[in-house]
């Protein structure tokens, strides 16, 4: 057969097509086919359901089924050629279909086409949605992911490291669908949300239910304390972990406990929790308990809970007294930190309580005797005690003997000669010190001391060491408005008043002939041992000079003075050293007093004439013409009064 009638035949056998014709397939039995040709006289009839394949190509089937060469043409070229047939199936043929026919009445009834295994993953599939809880299958581990199968077309990734523990194939785990496809098409879960969701669904439920939780303090923040609730973490807020005021909110870091959910924020996903809404309750159960079982007077425990400036707040184990200020001690404290420190274990007096209000007095100090019982016995008048200064007034020191038993230094009883006004002058907090009892009154409950009481009294031998009019010498140790104290020895000093420092002179300030320090010569005037009184003077040391005054400075007696100082009613002028006399302005009038004063100034040397020496008012009046001043005066000025300008500036007079 030639390539052209091959040919022809293949297009024939194209127009035709045979129901139940074999299709060809042509195996090269260890021969090349290069060619059209070669592939003709090669062709066999298709028996094999693979194509043919030769060393080393592949040859596909030049005839198609539709060809009509006869069969047996086929098989004696396949002969010729020595080639191998193997029959194919032709799948075009209908036979080879298995097609099940229905009428109309089939397709109408009612038949369950699927079975119920494929029905149960159908609707799996269709009720799961992203973002939910589902339980999965473990069934492939890797190095570093979970392959789990929950019913999808492929199985979901979880990392290992979202495991505790980590799971083996055929677990059955819960896990939270992250995303259907991400942008590999994986299906991606996480075990963490998973177990989170739960938790948060199981505290959900215990919140409405109102249910206490339980967890574990982890850690610090600002404001309170975060606990560990499993996956889900909770807030605690400071006044919110114990129904005592905390110091040290360390010390609860690791505690594990039952807590409340007061808040619960779904949206936010936050939980706020409380500690003390569960002690409260327990504490509310206890303080009925122990109300009903106290009883005035009892002693019970209690540990300091809070300290205030009025007293101290005591845990008696579940109910709170007050301990107030007064009631912790019978002696002086000025706050409850001087004796009590939170967190002391001390024991306490119930004083009395109110089960209605729920209060609770306590004290402390019921728990010794009153000390200022038989305070005669222990401090009777003439002992000297020894004790500390715990408090200063103006009026004095109160002196601590015990606690709770305190007296009183006056400033009077301090100091036998000093003039104490004000303690602090000698002492200070703190000091420590010995007086002697003075007088003690148990129901008023005062007992006064005395410091000076310890030494012997100087005045009392005071009248056998000085004599009146005797002369003795002191130093200047204070000046007053009033006069001057000059020190004779320790603890003595006198008074020399300003009327008794000078015979002729006006003293109106002691700072004006004295100064503190200055050693002076003084006659002792009087004095008294009773009354503690000293009476000095300067001036008495010497004579009294008016004796002498009056025989010297007679009426009409001219006196050469110089002026001390000009006053109101008149000009001072010196006439001896310690002699003054005065010139009264009575005669003048205002204008000419000021003129006069003009004149008359300091050191200004003027003539005077004595009118009357006054003894009992140890004055001497002068006087003086002032109308030969005032000439003068107006003399000098009238030459300076007439003396004018011209308009073109040249002195003129007028005579």
């Amino acid at each position: 057969m030639t390539n052209s009638n091959l040919d022809n035949n293949q297009a024939k056998n194209s127009a035709k097509t045979t129901e139940n014709e074999p299709e060809l397939n042509i195996e090269n039995s260890g021969k090349t086919i290069d060619t059209v040709e070669s592939a003709t006289k090669e062709a066999v009839i298709p028996k094999v359901t693979e194509p043919i394949v030769t060393e080393p190509k592949v040859v596909e089937p030049i005839v198609s089924l539709e060809d009509t060469i006869e069969t047996n043409e086929y098989i004696e070229t396949a002969k010729k050629l020595d080639i191998s047939i193997k029959p194919i199936a032709n799948y075009l043929d209908r036979s080879i279909i298995n097609i099940k026919k229905y009428n109309l009445e089939e397709i109408d009834a009612d038949v369950d086409i699927t079975s119920a295994a494929d029905s149960a993953i159908y609707d799996s599939g269709l009720n799961t949605k992203e973002r939910e809880v589902v339980d999965g299958t473990v069934v492939r581990v890797t190095d570093r992911d979970v392959f789990i199968d929950i019913g999808f077309k492929s199985e979901g990734i979880v990392s290992k490291n979202e495991f505790n523990k980590l799971p083996i194939v055929g677990d059955i785990v819960q896990v939270f669908i992250v995303i259907f496809e991400d942008r590999k098409g994986n299906l991606i879960l996480s075990r963490e949300r998973a177990e989170f969701m739960l938790k948060w669904n199981e505290l959900k439920a215990k919140f409405e239910s109102s249910e206490v939780v339980e967890g574990r303090i982890i850690r610090r923040i600002k404001g309170g304390m975060i606990v560990d609730l499993g996956p889900v973490q909770g807030f605690l807020p400071g006044s919110q972990i114990d129904v005592k005021p905390i110091t040290n909110f360390d010390e609860y870091v690791g505690i594990t406990s039952e807590f409340k959910i007061v808040k619960f924020n779904e949206l936010r996903q936050n939980i706020v929790l409380s500690r003390k809404a569960i002690l409260a309750t327990d504490l509310d159960d206890r303080r009925k308990e122990i109300l009903e079982e106290l009883k005035t007077g009892d002693i019970v425990d209690g540990i300091i809970k809070n300290i205030t400036d009025f007293g101290a707040f005591v845990d008696l184990g579940g109910l709170d007294g007050l301990l107030h200020i007064t009631d912790i001690t019978w002696g002086r404290i000025n706050h409850p930190s001087d004796k009590l420190t939170i967190g002391d274990e001390i024991k306490v007096k119930i004083i009395d309580y109110d089960a209605e209000k729920v209060r609770v007095s306590l004290g402390l100090k019921q728990l010794h005797d009153e000390p200022w019982q038989g305070i005669e016995e222990k401090y009777p008048v003439g002992s000297v005690v020894q004790g500390k200064i715990v408090n200063m007034m103006k009026y004095g020191a109160f002196v601590e003997l015990e606690e709770g038993v305190e007296g009183l230094i006056h400033v009077s009883e301090m100091s036998w000669t000093r003039h104490i006004k004000h303690p602090t002058d000698l002492f200070k907090i703190g000091d420590k010190l010995e007086a002697k009892i003075l007088t003690v009154e148990s129901k008023e409950k005062k007992i006064s001391l005395g410091l000076k009481q310890l030494e012997s009294n100087p005045w009392d031998d005071i009248e056998d060491k000085y004599t009146v009019d005797e002369v003795y010498k002191g130093v200047v140790k204070n000046l007053t408005q009033y006069g001057a104290f000059v020190q004779l020895e320790e603890g003595i000093d006198g008074l020399v008043h300003v009327s008794d420092m000078s015979w002729t002179e006006s003293v109106r300030h002691p700072n004006e002939v004295l100064a503190k320090g200055d050693e002076v010569t003084v006659k002792v005037l009087d004095l008294s041992s009773k009354e503690h009184r000293l009476s000095l003077g300067i001036k008495q040391v010497i004579d009294n000079p008016w004796d002498s005054i009056v025989e010297k400075y007679q009426a009409g007696v001219n006196v050469d003075t110089k002026v001390n100082k000009v006053i109101e009613k008149g000009i001072i002028v010196k006439i001896e050293d310690n002699i003054e006399g005065i010139v009264p302005f009575k005669s003048l009038s205002k204008e000419e007093r000021k003129i006069i004063k003009d004149i008359f100034v300091p050191d200004f040397e003027l003539t005077v004439t004595v009118q009357e020496v006054d003894i009992e008012l140890k004055k001497i009046i002068l006087i003086v013409d002032f109308s030969k001043h005032l000439e003068l005066d107006n003399s000098n000025e009238e030459p300076v009064s007439k003396e004018k300008k011209t308009d073109d500036g040249v002195d003129s007079e007028e005579s």
